[in-house]
């Protein structure tokens, strides 16, 4: 079921963010995966340094894994906002 969501039939669904508007718009998300990515890096920099010991490694560890899960949340949000399912 959840196979058959992801594929698109183009002839039923344009899914563009112009059409996906009405659930969410592109900026909203991006907001929510800043917010989000705070959050997630404070608890990063938290677990890195109690494991390490080293604030400087934890931070470093923590600056990478922002950027990276930053942009990994945005598209999983586009991609979930394109799924009917449970709407």
């Amino acid at each position: 079921m959840i196979a058959d969501q992801l594929i698109l039939n183009k002839e039923t669904s344009k899914g563009s963010y112009k059409s996906d508007k009405q659930s969410e718009s592109p900026k909203r998300s991006i907001i929510k995966s800043i917010s989000w990515r705070i959050v997630g890096t404070i608890d990063t920099v938290l677990i890195s340094w109690f494991v390490t010991g080293t604030l400087k490694l934890a931070f470093s560890i923590g600056v990478i894994e922002l950027g990276t899960k930053m942009v990994l949340y945005f598209f999983h949000e586009r991609v979930w906002n394109s799924i009917k399912w449970g709407k």
